[in-house]
């Protein structure tokens, strides 16, 4: 296989954690189609190893876990030691706050859906947040286009507490109402209590109703028109006057002023 050494590199640089030569071969052969020696494959890490012993390079290919990967030499560790401090420091802005809770409550999720939510474009929140390791990729929904599923790492598990994402807090947990008041809190216009006696004093007022008004001002008018007292009479005789009153109304309606309007109706109907 040509430039060997070039493509095994380019696995260590790629590669997250330590891969094994037993990795890189099985990678290397289903790429080229060849069948690549382990032996072949070692003579190349060490060449790696020497090329990067350099003091001009500021990292170096190590063995560990029966693996190789790229890490910084020693003589740079305070200095990215600070690099990550600083980086804690920086604290997540309101809208990955906002996506990171949607993400946890609604796992898996997909990008759209987050943006269906919050009603903007998530896209470099949920950037941010796979940078952090605080959210990581769980698969494809099934949906139209297989979108992308989103949910919370095992690195936000481990900053929370937290065993499963059924250990988040509920919304009954994050708001606690008392139905209880104070009594020794004082409360802007809340009315004084009534003591027994002021409460039967108030129950046996006659209260000076709309309709009293109303009973009152009618009992006027029937006394001016038939110069009958209407608190002397029973609820009978008032509307044996009434009604005598009707009566006495409809005999004394001229009958030439019936003919009259029957008439100019007739007209009317004619026209």
């Amino acid at each position: 296989m040509e430039n060997l050494q070039q493509h095994i590199e380019a696995l260590l640089f790629a590669s997250e954690q330590s891969i094994t030569i037993n990795d890189i071969k099985i990678i290397l052969s289903t790429f080229s189609s060849e069948e690549i020696s382990e032996e072949s494959i070692l003579a190349s890490i060490v060449q790696i190893q020497e090329k990067y012993s350099a003091d001009e390079f500021v990292f170096e290919v190590v063995e560990m876990s029966n693996g190789y990967q790229f890490l910084s030499k020693k003589t740079y560790y305070d200095l990215l030691n600070m690099l990550i401090i600083h980086k804690e420091k920086k604290k997540l802005s309101t809208a990955a706050m906002e996506t990171l809770a949607i993400i946890a409550y609604k796992q898996p999720i997909t990008k759209s859906e987050i943006e269906l939510i919050r009603g903007v474009n998530c896209d470099y929140s949920v950037q941010k947040l796979l940078e952090k390791d605080l959210i990581s990729i769980s698969g494809r929904s099934s949906g139209p286009g297989k979108p992308i599923l989103y949910e919370t790492s095992e690195s936000f598990m481990d900053h929370f507490g937290l065993k499963t994402p059924r250990d988040l807090p509920q919304l009954k947990d994050l708001h606690t109402f008392e139905n209880t008041i104070n009594p020794e809190e004082s409360m802007v216009g809340a009315a004084e209590p009534i003591s027994n006696a002021e409460l039967a004093e108030l129950e046996n007022e006659e209260p000076n109703t709309a309709d009293e008004a109303l009973d009152a001002m009618i009992a006027e008018e029937f006394a001016a028109e038939t110069n009958v007292d209407v608190n002397t009479l029973e609820e009978s005789e008032i509307e044996e006057v009434l009604l005598e009153e009707a009566n006495e109304d409809a005999d004394g309606i001229d009958e030439d002023d019936l003919n009259s309007d029957n008439n100019e109706e007739d007209e009317i109907s004619e026209k």
